[in-house]
């Protein structure tokens, strides 16, 4: 069963608790008891109808101060899909959540207030999904019950959108009018918009294409473990498990391994199910070969004329997640990518990006937290990436910092410096 992973983004009080409240509550994804529960205190706060919200509203100081603090996950399937939801919060100080809920989605929601419109948020929202190549995007316009369902409403809402969505790159834009509390077009079309002749959010999700967001094409396999059983009938057995970043391998196909440059061929190739004839993402698999190379970990295993690159050097977009120190030129810190670890130099930082506008400050000397900017870095030891909008898996890092152990930077590889 196919699974999409999707990620929410809204304004403080757009609805977006209600509106995943009302996907799990219309798809009949909720127990009784919990629905009980909601119902009891939805009585006691004097509310006239079922505040739906109550259900994802799981940390409870978001519910005292009104702010979410991090990034909910939820989970819930129906016939034909499961889904995660990533529920990041919207705020400018929480870009780094964002970043980080967002990374792995297939698609992104944006939630805009039918009465207030498009707001910086909400531009910033679809920026940070197009700068993290998430390939669909869907701009829900919720509370257009507060607008009569005004045709006329959502039509402006859209066009303004479009019009600033061309500045960015992005591939798939779906817009979807709703009513969060009412349930009007969640999971069933509704009766109240009957000029809009489009899908149902849930519907949406349930076919949007997903197959083709992977990278099917150029074989990655990072090696994360080499498996050597100590037991004698097995003392000639080597596998090398991981997980796959690209590609389709099967058995029988040509390989090479990174660095050493040594080919081979696929013996066998197997799951904690049992052996497969073809492994693609982001399956985790036990790969053995033919011939008894030399393979450890951090190596990556591709095809002989489809390499990924092999450099030291990196052109790179940086989010920057601490607020405990700044990301500066000359800076040094440790670099995580894939299985590979290594350390790393920022040998400049070209400019910082304005989220909202748009603009690039070439003036700027350091980033600090939630800050986006690109920079130039050049690691200890060569990595094997490609560019991100290739594959989010190999053109994706972070970055430590070696006396804290903290992660202070998530980067996207644009490529080799000029």
């Amino acid at each position: 069963m196919e699974m999409l992973r999707l990620a929410t983004a809204g304004s403080v009080d757009d609805g977006k608790s209600t509106l995943i409240g009302r996907l799990l509550y219309d798809s009949k994804q909720i127990l009784e008891d919990q629905l009980e529960a909601v119902e009891r205190t939805s009585r006691e706060r004097g509310d006239e109808y079922t505040d739906l919200a109550l259900l994802t509203d799981g940390l409870r100081a978001e519910r005292e101060q009104g702010i979410t603090i991090d990034v909910a996950y939820r989970y819930f399937a129906t016939p034909t899909r499961k889904f995660i939801i990533a529920d990041t919060p919207g705020h400018i100080q929480y870009t780094r959540n964002m970043v980080t809920g967002a990374s792995t989605a297939n698609l992104a929601l944006i939630l805009v207030d039918a009465r207030k419109g498009i707001l910086e948020q909400s531009k910033r929202h679809a920026f940070i999904a197009s700068l993290l190549r998430i390939p669909h995007l869907v701009l829900c316009v919720n509370k257009m019950d507060l607008v009569d369902y005004e045709r006329s409403v959502f039509e402006e809402i859209k066009e303004e959108f479009t019009d600033w969505a061309s500045r960015l790159d992005i591939t798939d834009l779906t817009f979807i009018p709703i009513s969060a509390l009412h349930g009007d077009n969640v999971v069933d079309r509704s009766v109240n918009m009957a000029w809009y002749d489009g899908p149902s959010l849930l519907h949406h999700l349930e076919e949007v294409y997903i197959a083709s967001d992977r990278n099917l094409i150029d074989c990655r396999f990072p090696v994360q473990y080499v498996i050597r059983p100590k037991s004698n009938a097995h003392h000639d057995y080597r596998g090398y498990a991981g997980m796959i970043a690209g590609g389709v391998f099967k058995p029988g196909d040509d390989v090479v391994v990174l660095p050493s440059g040594f080919t081979s061929t696929i013996q066998s190739i197997d799951t904690a199910e049992g052996p497969v004839d073809e492994a693609f993402p982001p399956m985790s698999v036990t790969m053995t070969l033919d011939d008894d190379v030399d393979v450890s970990r951090g190596d990556m295993i591709c095809r002989p004329h489809n390499h990924a690159t092999y450099g030291q050097d990196l052109d790179a977009m940086l989010c920057w997640l601490t607020d405990r120190s700044e990301l500066r030129a000359g800076a040094k810190l440790a670099i995580k990518h894939t299985t590979r670890s290594a350390r790393v130099l920022v040998r400049e930082l070209l400019y910082r990006l304005d989220v909202n506008e748009l603009h690039r400050d070439e003036a700027a000397e350091t980033l600090t937290l939630n800050e986006i900017g690109r920079v130039t870095l050049r690691t200890t030891a060569p990595l094997f990436f490609d560019e991100y909008r290739r594959n989010r898996t190999t053109g994706s890092f972070i970055l430590i910092d070696e006396t804290t152990n903290n992660t202070v930077g998530a980067g996207m590889i644009l490529g080799e410096p000029d």
